[in-house]
């Protein structure tokens, strides 16, 4: 019923809903991944998730809710192939980026280091919205994945930094070239998963401690905090464009880890 002439329009109610939508998260099954798509299917949506290994649910029975599929998003007929089969799609998240742990020194014999870094994190999020684009619904979203590093570099992470600073870059450009579709970035900070299995209990635990001494969050992240601000993302239709960041106040105090 239309309100009476002289009755104010309500406000629309924002919601968190994401009842009969279809969410593709590539890089989706483990870390900050699977936080993302355990936050989407909680809202309701119905969830694929990609990644270059194989988990079956009978082993992982986290991944139990979700469709499955294998892809290596570094390589772009696997990509276009991917999308393919998953046909139409409201909402792309692309978390997946290098797994090996190593980016390249930028003074390296050569640069393979790099090269391989960018090509998988940069190229990679580039390929899969390009090929998820045709097949996203007109009031869908894409939504990419950097961390704190893009805006504060660390002596020897040139190269992730500066991948990072192009995803960003990326969801700038893709917002005006995409329109309405919208995308946005994540740049989360120091969240709890198996990407600091690199360090030594030791160090992982003086890095944890130091995060609770300094942050003004006073705790490190969970999975859970990045996958809530993914389904805000993907369900405010006015933001676009946008580098959200979820890092506990990382950037507002000056630390080292």
């Amino acid at each position: 019923m239309a309100p009476a002439q002289n009755e104010p329009t309500r406000p629309h109610s924002p919601s968190y809903d994401l009842t009969g939508k279809r969410v593709v998260v590539v890089g989706g099954k483990t870390g900050i991944g699977l936080g993302i798509a355990q936050a989407a299917h909680a809202a309701g949506a119905s969830v694929t998730v990609a990644s270059r290994r194989s988990a079956p649910a009978a082993d992982h029975p986290e991944l139990t809710p979700f469709e499955q599929i294998t892809l290596d998003i570094s390589d772009e007929e696997a990509v276009r192939a991917a999308f393919e089969t998953i046909g139409s799609l409201d909402h792309l998240l692309v978390v997946a980026g290098p797994t090996d742990g190593s980016w390249g020194a930028f003074m390296d014999k050569d640069m393979r280091g790099v090269r391989s870094y960018a090509d998988s994190k940069f190229l990679g999020s580039w390929a899969c919205a390009r090929y998820a684009h045709p097949r996203l619904a007109a009031d869908g979203s894409i939504t990419f994945l950097t961390g704190g590093i893009a805006a504060r570099s660390k002596f020897g992470m040139t190269a992730v930094t500066s991948t990072f600073a192009a995803v960003e870059a990326l969801a700038r450009s893709l917002a005006l070239e995409l329109g309405p579709i919208r995308v946005n970035a994540i740049r989360p900070g120091f969240i709890d998963t198996d990407l600091w299995n690199f360090l030594s209990k030791t160090d992982a635990a003086d890095v944890r401690e130091k995060v609770r001494a300094n942050f003004p969050a006073r705790r490190i992240g969970r999975p859970a905090d990045v996958g809530h601000a993914a389904v805000f993302l993907m369900t405010n239709p006015y933001v676009t464009g946008t580098v959200l960041e979820v890092s506990g106040g990382e950037q507002l105090v000056d630390w080292q880890f």
